[in-house]
């Protein structure tokens, strides 16, 4: 008989599931956290709950906030199970499940109740995961879109704030002028600088309203930069019945995870912190090389395997990890190409990672897919891959593998798969990359000319002869001989 999940019911669970062993009654109030979703809960939360079952860091209890629509669902699912989330982590050896009990609330969404906790002394870091478009970004320049609405509205009338950010501004101000310290701002979205990012939203808002607020924030704040990692997939039906057949626990709003978490902090945070470095949280000076470890080696590797594995009729990552040519041509475009564009980070062995990056892509449990990988090329290309080539370039490196991964994109934006199978291709650019593809079967260098994704780097003569090269090869061999060609050198 399944168990619904409560507080009451925690002694009543099966004995397969891992419960807290401290008193949440003792857990008071120190991080809001805006945007409670499986991230966070797979995440902050449970490093946070592995902590407070270490006996220490109770006063870092989790108050979960939301301004959006969505999250009156998820906060009602989470308020009848007092506020407690069962977090499977799918290994492929065995699912183990815990349930997370660091987050002690879950405010209205009620803006009027987010700002008295904003103000409330006991909370000394505000933490957020609000995705890309939370953070209200000019795509043409990559600051703040001043002209959006919501923006315009927060700076016309600073007293009334409708967005996070504005109540934020707003807050802060007010505990200036209460003489209580101010709160330090964690972003926990995956987004290279997200501190930074962060900290331009709030001041340059600030800046259109009150100059003085704005340097003060800017001079007195914290937004510390932080690396996250934890593959965490949407809940579904799926999720929710796989906890309540295999664990006896009826959770409305269970979270599923691979067994690896990764959190890089700056170590910035004027007001305190909770000890994390005790349950393997990194708090380092600038984590810059840490984020670019994860872009060239993590998101470089999905976005080297997802082309050739979709040309090659792959659906699910874990099978295009078991074929061994999938496997040989990441393997060998890291260690040739992009691992040697980093620069070394004290204790940490990026062979190893990649090995770790490698095991987690096999995870059959996860069940990613391929076309997820694909899709959104023209803006995942221009993050991943051309920074890499054009270090790679600048340094005299080796960049045959970089154009042959450019290669393989191009041959995938020509619409269908080596046996002919229609390719739907998602992304913003969609038209226009299929033209282009289609252009280069006959002149190569035409899926080159798109200043929008390529910029100058198109121009490139040893790029553009090796990308000539490596497409001539696709069309004329196909995609696994092409690759077993890179492979064998």
């Amino acid at each position: 008989m399944s168990i619904p999940l409560s507080q009451n019911n925690l002694g009543l669970l099966p004995n397969g599931i891992s419960i807290p062993a401290y008193d949440r009654s003792k857990l008071t109030p120190g991080i809001l956290h805006i945007g409670i979703g499986n991230f966070h809960r797979a995440h902050m939360a449970i490093y946070l709950d592995k902590l407070f079952a270490t006996g220490h860091g109770l006063d870092w209890g989790i108050v979960g906030a939301g301004v959006l629509a969505a999250n009156v669902t998820m906060r009602e699912n989470l308020r009848v199970q007092d506020w407690l989330t069962t977090v499977v982590e799918l290994d492929p050896t065995a699912l183990t499940a815990r349930v997370a009990c660091s987050m002690i609330d879950f405010l209205p969404i009620d803006l009027a109740a987010i700002m008295a906790a904003l103000v409330d002394p006991r909370i000394r870091i505000v933490s957020l995961t609000i995705t890309e478009g939370g953070y209200y970004l000019d795509a043409a320049t990559g600051g703040l879109a001043v002209d959006h609405p919501e923006i315009r509205a927060d700076a016309e009338n600073p007293e009334a704030p409708k967005t996070i950010f504005g109540l934020m501004i707003k807050a802060l101000a007010a505990r200036k002028a209460a003489g209580i310290p101010p709160f330090s701002v964690l972003s926990c979205d995956n987004l290279p600088g997200n501190g930074n990012l962060t900290r331009q939203t709030v001041t340059t808002l600030a800046r259109l309203s009150d100059p003085v607020i704005a340097d003060w924030i800017e001079a007195d704040v914290a937004f510390p930069n932080s690396m996250v990692d934890c593959i965490t997939p949407a809940t579904t039906v799926r999720e929710r019945t796989l906890v309540e057949e295999r664990f006896g626990v009826v959770d409305l709003a269970p979270v599923v995870c691979e067994p690896f978490r990764q959190w890089v902090i700056e170590d910035r945070f004027p007001s305190g912190r909770p000890a994390l470095e005790s349950v393997g949280v990194e708090f380092v000076e600038d984590v810059a090389g840490y984020e670019l470890m994860k872009l060239r080696i993590l998101n470089a590797g999905h976005a080297a395997i997802c082309y050739a594995s979709a040309l090659l009729g792959h659906h699910f990552v874990h099978d295009a990890m078991a074929d061994p040519d999938i496997l040989g041509w990441l393997r060998a475009l890291q260690v040739r190409e992009a691992i040697p564009t980093l620069k070394p980070l004290a204790g940490v062995d990026y062979t190893a990672y990649l090995d770790k990056v490698i095991a987690r892509f096999a995870n059959p449990e996860i069940g990613d897919t391929i076309p997820r990988l694909a899709q959104g090329g023209s803006d995942r290309q221009p993050k991943f891959i051309l920074p890499t080539l054009q270090d790679a370039l600048d340094a005299g490196g080796a960049i045959d593998g970089l154009a042959l991964e450019i290669a393989l994109w191009c041959r995938y934006c020509m619409g269908a798969d080596e046996a002919g199978r229609p390719i739907k291709l998602e992304d913003t650019r969609a038209a226009e990359l299929m033209r282009l593809a289609t252009n280069a079967v006959e002149r190569p260098k035409a899926f080159l000319q798109n200043p929008e994704v390529f910029g100058r780097l198109g121009e490139d003569p040893r790029f553009a002869d090796a990308f000539n090269h490596w497409l001539g090869r696709l069309l004329e061999v196909g995609v696994r001989a092409t690759l077993q060609n890179y492979v064998s050198g």
